[in-house]
């Protein structure tokens, strides 16, 4: 009787321990790696120092190889960065601009890439191409210091609402540009938003090559 007993105690605590027992847990499913895309690596190297820039060539494929055109056929050797405009209040940030007006040098006008199609955006160390109307990015390039979001196109805004066409970014030199953004500008040159941000001297670029 008494093994009986025990018997049965042991078969009641077997079964309460296996309904206490949770459930196992289903493994996490890894997640995918983010996507990464095709670049190309290009050498500036300037008067200050040298600036390794990445062109996205896959994201942001015709602004990128404009650029090439004018690395590839040397149309970027001996042009300057000739402005720098800081931020309001905030000296640090900004962007600095290179480019010539140069027939010789200057290609014809490409396509405009707007960030909403690329999904690239004007982050800290983002190349960007000036323009005026969507259409007239020609050889000129800013590098944005900082971040400037406001240069992002935006489709809920009133009139122009493009932006200006990122494709790239610096991976290297940004103490370069940062050297850039606070060199001294002359109290008489520049016209309209250039007045007080015209490099004197310019900053020259002497070389433009892809990285081997």
């Amino acid at each position: 009787m008494k093994a009986l007993f025990l018997a049965a105690a042991l078969v009641s605590f077997v079964g309460i321990a296996t309904a206490q027992t949770p459930p196992p847990v289903p493994a996490l499913a890894t997640p995918a790696p983010p996507k990464t895309y095709a670049t190309v690596r290009v050498v500036l190297t300037t008067s200050l120092g040298p600036i390794t820039v990445a062109l996205e060539k896959e994201r942001a494929p015709i602004t990128s190889a404009n650029f090439l055109h004018y690395v590839d056929q040397k149309r970027f050797d001996g042009i300057s960065f000739f402005r720098r405009s800081q931020a309001p209040g905030e000296p640090t940030k900004g962007f600095v601009q290179a480019g010539t007006t140069d027939p010789k040098r200057v290609l014809p006008p490409i396509a405009h890439e707007p960030t909403t199609k690329t999904g690239l955006t004007h982050s800290d160390g983002a190349l960007s191409a000036p323009r005026f109307a969507p259409g007239t990015a020609r050889g000129d390039f800013t590098i944005i210091v900082g971040g400037a979001p406001w240069m992002d196109a935006d489709p809920k805004a009133p009139g122009d609402n493009l932006g200006f066409a990122v494709f790239g970014r610096v991976v290297e030199g940004m103490d370069v540009v940062a050297k850039i953004l606070a060199a001294p500008t002359s109290t008489t040159k520049g016209d309209g938003v250039f007045k007080g941000e015209i490099l004197e001297p310019p900053v020259r670029i002497i070389s433009a090559r892809r990285a081997k």
